[in-house]
């Protein structure tokens, strides 16, 4: 993996020692006070020898210490970060363990067990005073934000995964936020004297913690941004129609063309959308320069949103759904997908997600959502859309399995990357991430057990979601 030029950041809500003279040299207890107990989160972790440990409490109270973010699956950045601090611990000799401490903590705590961590710290000698910790994925989450080690996943460049060290003396309350993967005597010095070395700290501004996690469906952020003035669903007209089973009553491919340009098809006089614009004139709909990734995002929202009821009995095409399906037939269209993506080309994802596409139909509205990703897959180009279209598609195929206790097909497994927090499915015997493709082909693991499998998580290729490296 290709990293970043390494450099030391400050973080936003903490300050250099340079700020330190400025302020006359107050009192370390009282500038400490502001990144004490009122600061940390005091959450319960447990140690790779099975020992609980409050975060704040036993492990940085009156501490100079360490911090990063690892998972024990990555074979990228993790094992050159974690390999750099073994390298730091024998420069510190006798004060690691004394009043120098480490701490690695797992992004993925379900495969990350206590007993999984202590081969992980065994591999690298790690030695009295550095601790390898698991916890509840919300303890870790609320952890890399309040420690400002947080940062989001992204697919088009792998450097955004650049490792981060927190280093700091809660004793005197200072801190600071350095490359995970820098020179070992560089980082061993800092820690050594550099943080002996200061005495107080300013008043912090800003905790990352209260930095906003924005949670919500793609289609329904760009319905409301772009739609809902003119527009219900199921509320009858507004300023434009009601568009409560629109995707039902128009053409998809039309649909996709009025939505990303209507003035073109008003200019060619298409039929409907000279009657749409006739009907509820002066609001004609224009044209609003959306990408084909917020056209589809609107689509899959109305159809979800819209969708009919559901008549008692089966209605017409819809009759014992699961049996209708191929559902291994559709998953081998989507490996040959996935296999592509991982090489990092679109060669033939086209046609294989018209494959999938034409399969899920058979299914009624219990394979909507394989649809309408499966469509939304085959009508794009751009390599980082079709990844993002590809993430709903492995979530809804997968929701499907789950729901009806289908079979994927021979050798099919499924797959985890812990740096998106993304499943996906797979024939190989080794991982094949298509996410990143060839940046890093096998960031990931293999999950055993579907039923462990959690909600849909392709949010969080649209910037979403989070991940905390």
């Amino acid at each position: 993996m290709r990293t970043k030029p390494t450099s030391t950041t400050v973080l936003g809500v903490l300050t250099m020692a340079v700020v330190l003279a400025a302020n006359g040299g107050a009192p370390a207890a009282a500038q400490n006070a502001q990144w004490g107990a009122s600061y940390f989160p005091n959450v319960t972790l447990t140690t790779h020898r099975g020992e609980k440990v409050r975060f704040y409490d036993d492990l940085l109270k009156g501490k100079i210490v360490a911090v990063n973010l690892i998972y024990t699956t990555c074979k990228y950045a993790c094992p050159l970060e974690t390999a750099r601090l073994a390298q730091v611990q024998k420069l510190l000799g006798a004060r690691m363990g004394r009043d120098v401490f480490f701490y690695s903590i797992t992004i993925d705590p379900e495969h990350d067990t206590p007993q999984v961590l202590e081969r992980y710290a065994n591999t690298f000698d790690a030695g009295p005073g550095w601790l390898f910790l698991t916890g509840t994925q919300e303890d870790i989450d609320l952890i890399s934000r309040k420690t400002g080690l947080y940062s989001k996943p992204d697919l088009s460049n792998p450097d955004g995964h650049t490792p981060h060290l927190l280093v700091g003396n809660e004793a005197t309350g200072q801190w600071l936020r350095n490359s995970g993967v820098d020179d070992p005597r560089f980082l061993a010095t800092t820690i050594d004297t550099w943080l002996n070395s200061w005495q107080t700290a300013a008043k912090p501004t800003r905790s990352y913690a209260d930095a906003p996690i924005i949670k919500f469906n793609a289609g329904e952020y760009a319905f409301q941004k772009h739609c809902s003035a003119c527009h219900t669903v199921g509320s009858g007209d507004r300023i434009g129609p009601d568009l409560a089973g629109v995707t039902v009553k128009r053409d998809r491919g039309w649909l996709k063309r009025f939505i990303a340009d209507p003035e073109a098809l008003r200019a060619g006089r298409d039929d409907i959308a000279t009657s749409l614009a006739d009907r509820y004139r002066p609001a004609v709909m224009p044209s609003l320069g959306l990408e084909d990734t917020e056209v589809a995002d609107v689509i899959g929202y109305l159809e979800h949103a819209a969708a009919p009821p559901r008549a008692a009995g089966p209605a017409a095409g819809d009759s014992g759904a699961a049996s209708h399906v191929d559902l291994p037939a559709l998953v081998d269209s989507y490996v040959r997908i996935q296999r592509a993506l991982n090489m990092g080309s679109t060669e033939g994802i086209a046609a294989r997600a018209r494959e999938i596409e034409a399969d899920a139909i058979k299914g009624g509205l219990d394979t909507a959502s394989i649809r309408v990703a499966a469509a939304d897959v085959a009508g794009l180009v751009e390599l980082g859309a079709v990844r993002a279209a590809f993430a709903r598609l492995g979530d809804a195929i997968i929701t499907y399995r789950k729901s009806r206790g289908a079979d994927f097909g021979a050798g099919v497994q499924v797959a985890y990357c812990p740096m998106l927090r993304q499943y996906w499915l797979q024939r190989s015997a080794t991982i094949e991430n298509p996410f990143y493709g060839p940046a890093m082909p096998d960031c990931g693991r293999f999950v055993p057990d579907i039923s462990s499998v959690g909600p849909p998580a392709s949010a969080v290729l649209h910037g979403a979601g989070a991940s905390n490296r």
